[in-house]
């Protein structure tokens, strides 16, 4: 299927396209259905998140159809300065940002934050795009191709690390893993990075009270129903409910202050209550199609800078995807983190558009021939 164009040139792949205005539309229904009744008791506005996500939904297209119509190779110029400036943001976050729920980590303006640890992904996935493109040819080599990535990347890390944030932290520390990986890292490389990481893993998770409570939760949710597992034990009910076809969509009951953040990290489960298995079925394919055009995207891209940026993209949005679903059903412990393009969050929303505006980009300028010649992609010059 080709893509679709404007008078302007603007390309976009019509398949892309459909499932991300789905997963936003629907997004913006089941973030109004999930947080009525809990916006009307705390502010007396029962659009009052509904507002707020449309706003944010609106400012993603746009970041969306901005980022599309650039050559992506620009970016390359900025990846430095982008990761400077997130890095300096996601300290200053620290020193100057707002706490909520004992974390660290979104700016106030008025009645609105924002996030800096959700432009941190991208930035990092930018830094990595440019970085290895360049040093291609060097990248088996411990001290040009694997430490400076690392270093660079941890650091980045740690200050997400610290406000603290482990979910976050987990997905830009895969997805550092993954393109160290697909560039062509030695394995060992990787297996000692892994294995020295491992104690900073343990002492985060099994030193830290309420994540070494939600651990046991975990492992026996119903025993802990009334404690940290109340939220899984919750969500579980919601599914329950729900069955095949779901309850319809706005008669849930776990969102009348049964299940805390509703509209937030736990969206999908009412999402699987309100319209059922099916509807959540839906949710899982449309987040597939997305990945598969990025890797798609990935594939045909007319070089490895293109290729690492959208396979980056691609990882960020379906191990996001993934992590927010699982804990949804119970698969892994609970952590916060947003459905993409679905939960209420104008930061997550809008840096999630701006990085599928990225996929559109180098899939305009795709060469669909590359992989089935079998022609090694030309990066982009140093």
């Amino acid at each position: 299927m080709k893509a679709q164009s404007d008078e302007n040139g603007l390309r976009l792949d019509p398949v892309l396209l459909g499932a991300v205005l789905t997963l936003v539309g629907l997004g913006i229904v089941m973030v109004y259905s999930a947080s009525a009744f809990h916006a009307h008791r705390e502010t007396g506005d029962a659009l009052f998140y509904l507002k707020r996500h449309a706003v944010a939904a609106g400012l993603g297209l746009v970041a969306m159809l901005v980022v599309a119509r650039l050559d992506y190779h620009l970016l390359a110029r900025l990846a430095y300065p982008l990761l400077l400036v997130v890095a300096v943001l996601l300290a200053a976050v620290l020193l100057f940002g707002n706490t909520a729920g004992g974390a660290t980590r979104w700016f106030r303006f008025g009645g609105f934050s924002f996030q800096p640890s959700e432009v941190a992904k991208l930035a990092l996935i930018v830094y990595l795009a440019h970085s290895l493109t360049r040093k291609r040819e060097k990248i088996r080599s411990f001290s040009f191709g694997f430490l400076p990535h690392v270093l660079m990347s941890g650091a980045l890390i740690m200050l997400v690390l610290v406000e603290p944030d482990l979910g976050t932290a987990a997905i830009m520390s895969l997805i550092l893993f993954a393109l160290l990986f697909v560039a062509g890292t030695k394995i060992s490389y990787l297996l000692l990075a892994a294995l020295a990481a491992l104690p900073l893993l343990y002492h985060q998770v099994m030193g830290t009270p309420w994540r070494k409570a939600r651990i046991l939760a975990f492992l026996d949710p119903e025993a802990n129903r009334l404690g940290a597992g109340y939220q899984l034990h919750e969500s579980l009910i919601a599914f329950g409910s729900g069955g095949g076809s779901g309850v319809g969509l706005g008669d849930g009951k776990q969102k009348l202050f049964f299940l805390p953040a509703s509209h937030t990290d736990f969206l999908f489960s009412i999402l699987g209550e309100e319209i059922g298995f099916i509807g959540a079925m839906l949710v899982i394919v449309l987040f597939a199609v997305v990945v598969w055009r990025g890797l798609r995207a990935a594939l045909h891209a007319p070089d490895l800078f293109g290729t690492y940026l959208a396979l980056g993209v691609s990882l960020l949005i379906g191990l996001q995807a993934v992590a927010n679903m699982s804990v949804a059903l119970g698969l892994v412990p609970t952590k916060g983190l947003a459905l993409p393009l679905l939960s209420y969050g104008g930061s997550s929303l809008v840096a999630t558009m701006a990085g599928i505006g990225l996929l559109f980009s180098i899939g305009a300028r795709a060469q669909p021939d590359l992989a089935r010649r079998g022609r090694k992609p030309v990066g982009v010059p140093a």
